[in-house]
């Protein structure tokens, strides 16, 4: 273990006694001692385990067929012995030595035959050997020892071969990526897919920006993630940490760390990573390095404009993703009240990402939890998460303030409270239903909420569609038409009628005509027109196409239908 609890990699793929020392060779785990004494060629010598049972995990880098007394200064670690015994001495200390040299040097193991010079083992050799805890492996039958040395050191070749040809693999497949300007989810989603293991990058203050998972959802790789996370130190140099072993290197930014990325063990499928997993984790960090280069959104800000629009899109795989993906960002949801706020910020507003991290900071400020992001509809949706004793309404005023003093058009619509992060849908398509129907001019109005919506404001939400325009043309097209021929004032004579409830004394008043004459005019209309305006749904069927027409001739544009 280093300094910082992690524990690295040596070359040959053993937890390494230094601590600055990373994973540097990729490839498969290489053989262990107990996998190296099943396969036939040493199988069929008969071996048997007289000491260092514990150790049968150790790799097999080597094999090295020896009758030397001291084979320790040909070695290099990692290495299986083979001899038959010849060249052992009769001293007790030199036979303790023999073995300390062997310990000393790292080999993987001695293994020796019992045919030739000795029948059963040597008592000192098994003595010295159970003293270091240093395996022993005695053969009672015979083996050919240039046979198995041809078969490990095929196995092994073979074996550093594809680690090779791995790596190269690796290397193409990220550099494919940077060259193509891929975004950091694409590449976070390679590590994780080649890797078979959750991949998650975090910034310094532990928020899961970035999660990929290969296959299967995110909520078990970041249920609790901050807690988790706290508890997992970063080591010096790409290595394992923590109580749960995630493999964690850091991600640097023109020289500055500023996050890391972390593999975690998959316990449903494979639970260790190795060394191959610890190259795909620094070669994914290094693709992130570039990728920070060329996409300057904040990636803490694409997070949260991902989840939001998961949300909105219904796309998290359950209730419990969700809540994981928004705690690991900082978002705590558990019992609180959850609504959305939308801002239209209006037409020409551009890139919305200075405005966006303006209202994190400033709803942040206020204590409130908060996801801001831009979504469809050229909206920033704002989720607030509110504790059960705190208002909304002055979070929504100060929000409001807040973006009308760089956006005064801007409009600001409100959806309904609810519990459940599943249900964040249903208060968003209800905030830009607000929206939409939210009528430029309106005084006063710091944001707009369902109870908002009357007749006006619904007729300006359903201004894109087909039906209420060939209503308001059927019901006033040949009275517009009228007026423009004849150059009169039909439509605003009905507009007033029609707005005093159809007294006919008030509105000549209103319209600074004799009872006579807006009498004549009245006539005119019913004539254009053909209906009887002493009709009561006649008049209701006018007045709404009335106010139709006009919010039309006020629109700031299409809406959707």
């Amino acid at each position: 273990m280093n300094g910082s609890g992690g524990t690295a990699y040596d070359a040959a793929g053993r937890p390494s006694a230094h601590p600055a020392e990373p994973p540097r060779i990729p490839g498969r785990p290489p053989l262990s001692l107990a996998e190296v004494l099943r396969l036939p060629v040493l199988a069929a010598g008969a071996p048997e385990v007289v000491s260092g049972h514990g150790q049968l995990t150790r790799p097999v880098r080597w094999v090295h067929i020896t009758e030397l007394l001291d084979p320790a200064s040909f070695l290099k670690g990692g290495e299986l012995v083979l001899t038959t015994g010849m060249p052992l001495p009769e001293d007790p200390a030199l036979v303790r030595r023999y073995v300390d040299e062997l310990a000393d040097v790292g080999a993987a193991g001695l293994v020796i035959e019992l045919v030739r010079r000795y029948h059963r083992p040597p008592s000192e050799l098994v003595r010295a050997c159970l003293a270091r805890d240093f395996p022993l492996v005695l053969l009672s039958r015979t083996v050919n020892f240039v046979e198995v040395t041809q078969v490990l050191h095929s196995l092994i070749v073979g074996s550093q071969v594809e680690s090779l040809r791995r790596a190269q693999d690796v290397h193409d497949t990220f550099t494919a990526l940077t060259l193509r300007g891929a975004g950091p989810e694409e590449v976070v989603d390679m590590a994780a897919e080649m890797s078979g293991h959750p991949v998650v990058l975090e910034n310094l203050v532990h928020q899961a920006v970035i999660c990929g998972s290969p296959g299967r959802g995110v909520e078990g790789a970041l249920t609790g993630w901050e807690r988790r996370s706290r508890a997992t130190p970063s080591p010096d140099r790409t290595g394992l940490s923590g109580p749960e072993d995630w493999l964690v290197t850091a991600v640097e930014y023109r020289g500055e760390r500023w996050g890391r990325l972390l593999m975690l063990p998959d316990v449903a499928r494979d639970p260790a990573v190795g060394p191959e997993d610890a190259m795909v984790l620094e070669r994914t960090a290094t693709a992130l390095t570039i990728a920070r280069l060329t996409h300057h959104t904040r990636w803490e800000r694409r997070a949260q404009r991902t989840l939001l629009l998961d949300l909105v899109e219904q796309r998290c795989r359950s209730r419990g993703e969700a809540r994981a993906r928004a705690e690991a960002l900082g978002v705590p949801v558990a019992g609180r009240r959850l609504m959305v706020v939308l801002v239209s910020p209006g037409p020409g507003a551009g890139e919305t990402t200075e405005l966006e991290d303006r209202l994190t900071d400033e709803l942040g400020a206020a204590g409130a939890a908060v996801l801001v992001g831009a979504v469809p509809g050229d909206h920033i949706g704002v989720l607030l998460a509110l504790p059960a004793a705190t208002p909304w309404r002055p979070l929504v005023e100060r929000l409001s303030r807040s973006v009308r003093e760089s956006r005064p058009d801007a409009v600001i619509g409100v959806g309904s409270e609810v519990s459940d992060l599943s249900q964040t849908a249903r208060s968003f398509q209800q905030a830009a239903r607000v929206a939409d129907a939210a009528v430029p001019g309106t005084p006063d109005k710091a944001f707009h909420e369902l109870s908002d919506i009357g007749l006006r404001q619904l007729l300006y939400a359903l201004r894109g569609d087909v039906r209420l325009q060939e209503f308001v043309e059927r019901q006033l097209g040949r009275l517009v038409d009228y007026d423009e021929r004849h150059d009169t004032d039909l439509l605003p004579v009905l507009h007033t009628f029609l707005d005093a409830a159809g007294n006919k004394t008030v509105a000549a008043k209103r319209a600074n005509l004799s009872r006579q004459a807006f009498y004549q005019r009245l006539h005119s209309v019913e004539r254009v027109l053909g209906c009887d305006l002493e009709s009561g749904e006649q008049r209701t069927q006018l007045h709404v196409a009335l106010t139709a027409f006009r919010l039309l001739r006020l629109s700031r544009g299409p809406a959707p239908s």
